[in-house]
Order: structure tokens, then sequence, then C-alpha cells
């Protein structure tokens, strides 16, 4: 007989590498983590983990019983979720992961509609980049995450486990110093070719878009100031600092910065909400996703 939790503990080593980051996030010191681990290999009396260094790598076996795991866990979520509907109706405390803008723009709207549409939701709210939000909603950490996918870069997640809804896509736009020679109009990124940059930090996703948008300009921008906050990044432009792009929604609704939009191809981010598809057709996260959508459907794009 094979134990749920220790599948759970197999998935936990695929997604995170390590035994001690499995251990972290299942709350778990590493040595229950292993044990765990062993007994599931007598259990199904198969190798599933081969040492390479300080990782861990999971054998054919383990992938092959991984899948299973999969659906296995989804079902039980699936009836974990049948029992709380029956035992209290559809009541209940979802959890939302989501980054700045979308908490501003989306998130904080669509909680206060649904104060009233679904008064028996209680939606708890906390900060995280896209990538961050979907690690914590494969975790079970939370309920919904609301994720980012840019153009030209590959999709947030392939993972069979989630659900992804598209909310709205958004354009990057150039932001300039108010009496840049292209303030005048559409801005043809060549045109910023010589210019200063402001330019998100090392490993903001953002970043590599903009790189790769000079790039296929035919340039490579001279980074001068850095800065993941983009008020700050308007206010150094406004300031003759240089120039930037950063997705349209970002900035504040008035700025000093002369705001443009692009010469196509532009960059563009599409924002997502994404849900593990077990949990897909709950009520409460049907009426989310629903009220979420309505909201963005509401953008001023």
């Amino acid at each position: 007989m094979i134990e749920v939790r220790r599948l759970r503990v197999l998935r936990a080593l695929a997604d995170h590498g390590t035994v001690t980051a499995a251990a972290e996030v299942l709350h778990l010191t590493p040595s229950a983590v292993s044990q765990q681990l062993a007994a599931l290999e007598s259990e199904v009396g198969q190798e599933l983990l081969e040492r390479r260094g300080r990782r861990v790598a999971i054998t054919s076996a383990g992938r092959l019983l991984l899948t299973h795991a999969d659906t296995i866990l989804t079902e039980v979520e699936r009836a974990e979720d049948a029992m709380r509907l029956y035992a209290d109706g559809a009541t209940g405390e979802l959890r939302i992961a989501a980054f700045a803008t979308a908490i501003s723009l989306l998130v904080a709207p669509s909680l206060a509609r649904l104060r009233e549409t679904t008064p028996g939701l209680r939606l708890v709210v906390q900060d995280a980049e896209g990538h961050q939000a979907l690690t914590q909603l494969l975790d079970g950490e939370v309920d919904l995450a609301v994720t980012v996918e840019h153009r030209g870069s590959p999709r947030p997640t392939d993972d069979d486990r989630l659900t992804l809804t598209p909310l709205y896509a958004e354009p990057f736009v150039a932001v300039l110093p108010p009496h840049h020679p292209a303030a005048s109009g559409d801005v043809d990124l060549t045109a910023l070719a010589t210019d200063d940059w402001v330019m998100t930090s090392v490993g903001n996703p953002i970043r590599d878009v903009v790189l790769l948008a000079c790039e296929q300009a035919g340039f490579q921008p001279r980074i001068v100031h850095t800065s993941d906050d983009f008020r700050s990044v308007a206010a150094l432009c406004a300031a003759n600092a240089g120039v930037s792009l950063v997705p349209r929604l970002t900035l504040p609704p008035t700025t000093p910065a002369a705001i443009r939009p692009l010469r196509p191809p532009t960059p563009t981010r599409r924002v997502l909400i994404a849900t593990r598809r077990a949990r897909a057709d709950h009520p409460l996260i049907t009426a989310t996703l629903k009220t979420l959508a309505e909201t963005a459907a509401q953008l001023n794009l």
C-alpha cells in the first residue's frame, strides 16, 4: 500500500531538487524526508532516487511514479474540497499571490466586488512576483497566483497541474525626459540607441524583455541607473537621467516624464491567473476568476 503523504514528499523533492529544500516546503526535517522516501522505495520495490553530489536525481522508476502521483494527489485534493463543501457549503478562505501592480489594479477592486457578490468568501492577499507566486501555488501555500509571461520568452510554466487563464495583455511604453527629441510621438526604439538607460535589476524578467527588444532593434543599451521601482524609474527619466521601457500599467497616473507608445514590434507582457487544476472548478475559485476577468476587462489598455 502506497502512502499518499510519501507521494507528496516525492513530488516536493522533484519540484525543489534537494532534500533540504523539500523539507523546508513540507515543514519537516531533512532526516524525516529521507525516511519517508526510503519507506516509499520499500513500498514500491524500486529505487526512486540516485545521488549526484549534494543533489538527488529522480530515477526513471521515480519519474513513472510521479506521473501517477500527480493524478492521485489531484484526486485527493478534489476529495478534500468535496468534503469541505459538503460540511459548510460555498464558504471559505482563498489565498491569492500577486505582484504589486496586479494587487492595485486587479485584486483590490475584485476583492471589494466579491464582498458583495460572494459574501461567504474570505480572500487573503499576499505580495509575490510572478515566478514566486507560481512556486507558492504549486507548494499549496496559495490557491490562486497572478503571474506574467512576456512576448518572446517561454510560458511561465508548462506544468499540467495548473490551469492558466489570460486576464490582459499589457504593452511596454517608452519613458523619456520631457524634452527628449523622440517625445513628440510614437517612439522608434532605434532613436534611443545613444541614450543612457534606466533599467530594472539583473534577474528581473522585465530587464530581459527590454534587452531583447533593444537587441532586435540593433543596439545594446548603455545602462547607467538601476531600479525595480517604476515610480523611481519615471522620476529618473523625468530628471533627464536616461530613458527606459516599462509595462504601461506600472506607472503612476501622473508623472513628469514623457510616456510614449512604441512603434511595432512592441514588447508585451500577458497577465494570467493560475490555479491548481484539481481546484479549478471549486465554486469560490470560479467566482473569483470571473470577477478578476471582469475587472481586467475594464482596464484602460
